[in-house]
C-alpha cells in the first residue's frame, strides 16, 4: 500500500469550501479568468475599498475615531441596504457590514485608530495558514478552486505536472498574505496610521487581483498536460 494514500483521500470539507469560492470567480468565453467578475465587479471593488478609505480620510481630517467610525459604518450600511432592496442574499449584504462594524468596534474599544486594521491581520494570517496547510496536505487550495473553474474537478491530482503547477499557484496567494503582514505589521507597531491605511488600500484588491492573475496564468494546462489527461482517461491506461 502506498504511503501517499492518506494524502489521496478527498477532504470533503475542503472541496466544499473550494467549490463555493469558485462560484465567486468567473471565466471569459476565451477561457481566461475574469478578474473584475472574480472580485465582484466595480461594485465589489467599491464596497471593499470605500469604507476603509472613508475611515482613513475622515480620521486624517478630524482626528476623531468616532467620526471616522460613523462615516465608515454609514457607507457599509448603505451598501447593505442597497443589496437588500435588490433582493440579494441577506448573508452577502451583511457580511461586508459586519466586517466594517468589527473593525470600527476594535478601534473604538482601544482608542487607537490603527486598531481599525487589526482584524485584517488575523484574516490574512488565517487564510495564509489555510493555504499553507492545503499545500502541505498536497491538496493546494487554488487547485481545487481553479479545478472547478476549468472543469478539471480533482483529476489534476493524477498528473504530477498539474499538481506542481497548482502548488506554485497557491504559493503566489500565500506570498500575497505574507507580503501584507510583512509590510503592514511594522507600520502598525510604529503607529504610522496614514502609511498603514494607505498600504492597506494598495495591498487590498489591487494586490489580490495581481496574485490571482499570476496564480491563474502559472497553472494553465499545457499541451503536455492535456496529452497526459487523455492518456489517463484512455481505457487502456
Amino acid at each position: 500500500m502506498s504511503q501517499d494514500k492518506p494524502h489521496d483521500e478527498r477532504p470533503d470539507q475542503m472541496l466544499s469550501v473550494a467549490e463555493q469560492l469558485s462560484r465567486r470567480a468567473s471565466v471569459n468565453d476565451d477561457g481566461q479568468l475574469d478578474l473584475m467578475a472574480s472580485i465582484g465587479g466595480w461594485r465589489g471593488l467599491v464596497e471593499s475599498v470605500l469604507p476603509s478609505a472613508v475611515f482613513l480620510v475622515a480620521f486624517i481630517l478630524v482626528e476623531d475615531i468616532w467620526a471616522a467610525g460613523i462615516g465608515a459604518t454609514a457607507i457599509a450600511v448603505v451598501f447593505a441596504i442597497a443589496r437588500l432592496i435588490q433582493r440579494q442574499s441577506p448573508l452577502q449584504a451583511f457580511t461586508g457590514l459586519a466586517g466594517v462594524v468589527l473593525c470600527v468596534a476594535v478601534a473604538l474599544f482601544t482608542g487607537d485608530a490603527e486598531d481599525y486594521f487589526v482584524p485584517g491581520f488575523y484574516t490574512n494570517a488565517i487564510y495564509g495558514a489555510a493555504m499553507i496547510i492545503s499545500m502541505i496536505a498536497r491538496w493546494p487550495l487554488m487547485g481545487l478552486i481553479f479545478g472547478f473553474l476549468r472543469s478539471e474537478g480533482v483529476a489534476w491530482r493524477q498528473q504530477p505536472r498539474r499538481r506542481r503547477s497548482y502548488q506554485v499557484a497557491t504559493g503566489f496567494i500565500v506570498a500575497m498574505f505574507v507580503a501584507r503582514l510583512a509590510v503592514q505589521l511594522p507600520l502598525y507597531f510604529a503607529g504610522e496610521f496614514v502609511a498603514l491605511g494607505t498600504a492597506r488600500l494598495l495591498m487590498g484588491i489591487p494586490l489580490y487581483a495581481m496574485a490571482l492573475w499570476l496564480a491563474w496564468m502559472v497553472s494553465r494546462p499545457t499541451a503536455k498536460d492535456q496529452q497526459a489527461a487523455e492518456v489517463e482517461q484512455s481505457p487502456s491506461s
